[in-house]
């Protein structure tokens, strides 16, 4: 299906955002009025411009305050309409999106708002205009998209059709079943968008909170399906209002946008991308390291250096399944300041097919530079710049990344790590929800509930993607910190690894003397009041600094060592069945890392 977007989704002047729409992939715009006052190149440069770049403009939006008017008002609005319709000639644009009024003035009566809705239609198709009319969620009147659908039918008029727009429909709570009693060519626009679920006055949760189909908490491909079911043959927009994709990249929003109408319609099944090949594990992470700090706490950890690559400076660290690879040849010049984790490699039944999928969701992939004996592997970039590589590790029918390096006789005293459990990925404030859009499409991973933690100096929100079985667990995370209110924790990354027996593991690293991140007696006071745990356990716990959390499944006990550079490393164990990540005890994690970094 052909695809557009308003202008109003993204940052930046008119050209730029036509620039960016165009280059993303997208076939149309609607154009926001604002945008086009805004503008100093006159409407016939802008459809000049919008046909350059191979864009249609599909709408012009919005005219508002329209039906049931007292007569006085009739004839302004009407003066107000002929003007618009001009200017929509020099656009080269043949529809326009009228809103149910919000006017104090306007009247409840829909045989009246049908009389001059008809007019105005009348007046349009002089112009080779049409009208779509839409229902707002707060509209006066008319305010659900069944209410909007009869008024039009009562107006019959062949230049008068309905705009549905999923986010007035939604967040009313309207079933959208009905849909399906409207004729198709009777739907002359179909607007998209998504918002997270909250309690809130609509308005002030449309003008701020919309996000793309994918991002937040309404079934907008349920609704499209109903859509589709009256034989609707037109395009799929996205009309979005978001105080942060208004201050973001304009160019990586519209494609984040594009993004979310593939997948869209690959959830209504209407198109065919490959299917996601979900990631059963992980096969390493890699950090940047040019220093001795990041090779001493794998050591301290339990981690023997067990191999060396043959043609760049990278090293293989293992323990169990758990896979380090630290590489001295990424710093600040790369884009990786130093003790930052660059890669992750997740293990998939087939990297060429995960690859492919990537590709088909306009994810960046990017170029590798190997010798002729590397192992062949794709990469792509996740929204926060971290390097996904598809693997099969050890792997009869395919070639696996660790023939690349050359085995070194390895002595280590191992700590009783077994695999790495997750890994928590910093995001860029503005790619918060790009990026849970891009692992459950690309990667095919399950998002969990947005969450805010507090931080001293602000909010950490976070949000965990996994696979259904739990192999492949990420959080990601973003600060909501004023810019020099405080120390920052907002570019810490890190990675957990699970241990068979914390409780063994945390005394053989502080045998070791790792360095650990302590844990205030307040922490173990509260812990004591609101579990009753064994005596011994909790004298355990307070002893060797382990944090504790429970949920419906079993418990959770962590522990954190401390940052180097801008990475530290959590040890885990679930007991039980255990499916969340310690949210509880970050506050307190939070504050103690504060502590050690001022």
């Amino acid at each position: 299906m052909r695809k557009s977007i308003a202008t109003v989704c993204l940052s930046g002047t008119l050209e730029e955002k036509l620039t960016a729409i165009a280059a993303a992939g997208f076939d149309g715009v609607e154009i926001f009025e604002n945008d086009l006052l805004a503008s100093p190149l006159s409407p016939e440069r802008i459809r000049d411009r919008a046909a350059e770049l191979g864009l249609a403009i599909d709408l012009f939006q919005p005219f508002r305050d329209v039906e049931a008017v007292p007569e006085d008002l009739l004839a302004r609005t009407l003066r107000r309409a002929e003007k618009k319709f001009a200017v929509m000639e020099r656009l080269g644009a043949d529809l326009m999106l009228v809103c149910s009024s919000v006017s104090p003035a306007a009247l409840d009566d829909d045989a009246l708002a049908a009389e001059q809705l008809r007019l105005l239609a009348e007046r349009a198709a002089a112009h080779g205009i049409r009208i779509a009319y839409e229902a707002l969620a707060w509209g006066r009147h008319v305010n659900t998209y069944d209410h909007a659908w009869r008024i039009v039918r009562q107006a019959d008029h062949p230049a008068l059709g309905t705009c549905l727009d999923s986010f007035h429909i939604l967040s009313r709570g309207s079933d959208p079943k009905g849909i399906e009693e409207i004729p198709g060519e009777k739907i002359f626009f179909l607007q998209l968008a998504d918002a997270p679920l909250m309690a809130m006055d609509v308005l002030q949760w449309s003008r701020h909170y919309r996000c793309f189909p994918g991002q937040g908490g309404l079934d907008v491909a349920g609704l499209l399906e109903h859509v589709l079911r009256t034989g609707y043959g037109g395009l799929l927009s996205l009309e979005v209002f978001n105080d942060v994709f208004r201050q973001g990249d304009t160019a990586r929003t519209a494609v984040d946008a594009l993004r979310s109408l593939i997948a869209l319609e690959e959830a209504a099944g209407r198109t065919d991308l490959p299917a996601p090949a979900v990631p059963t594990g992980f096969a390493f992470a890699e950090l940047a390291s040019t220093g001795p700090e990041l090779p001493a706490l794998l050591t301290e950890l339990g981690f023997a250096r067990t191999g060396r690559h043959h043609s760049k400076p990278v090293e293989l660290w293992e323990q169990g399944d758990a896979r380090i690879v630290l590489n001295s040849g990424l710093d600040a010049t790369t884009g990786h300041p130093e003790s930052a984790l660059a890669a992750i490699g997740l293990e998939t039944p087939d990297p060429a097919a995960s690859a492919g999928r990537a590709r088909a969701l306009l994810a960046p992939v990017l170029p590798r530079h190997r010798a002729v004996a590397d192992a062949p592997l794709d990469a792509v970039a996740a929204p926060d710049s971290t390097e996904l590589f598809f693997c099969r590790t050890e792997h009869p029918d395919h070639p696996s990344w660790t023939g690349d390096f050359t085995p070194r006789a390895a002595s280590a005293a191992p700590a009783g790590i077994t695999r790495i459990d997750h890994v928590a990925l910093t995001q860029p404030r503005h790619h918060f929800d790009e990026a849970s859009l891009f692992y459950r499409t690309v990667l095919g991973l399950r998002p969990h509930e947005s969450l805010e933690l507090a931080d001293p100096y602000g909010l950490l929100r976070s949000r965990a993607v996994s696979g259904a079985d739990g192999s492949v667990r990420l959080a990601l995370n973003v600060a909501q910190i004023r810019p020099g209110s405080g120390p920052s924790g907002s570019l810490w990354q890190h990675i957990a690894l699970h241990s068979r027996d914390i409780v063994a593991t945390a005394r053989r690293l502080r045998e070791r003397g790792a360095p650990l991140l302590p844990i205030p007696d307040n922490y173990y006071d509260d812990l004591e009041a609101r579990h009753e745990l064994a005596p011994a356990l909790h004298r355990t716990l307070r002893e060797l600094g382990l944090l504790y959390d429970r949920d419906d499944s079993g418990t959770f006990l962590h522990l954190y060592t401390a940052t180097v550079g801008r990475v530290f490393f959590e040890i885990v164990q679930r007991i039980d069945g255990y499916q969340g990540y310690g949210a509880a005890n970050a506050p307190v994690r939070l504050a103690a890392q504060h502590a050690r970094t001022r």
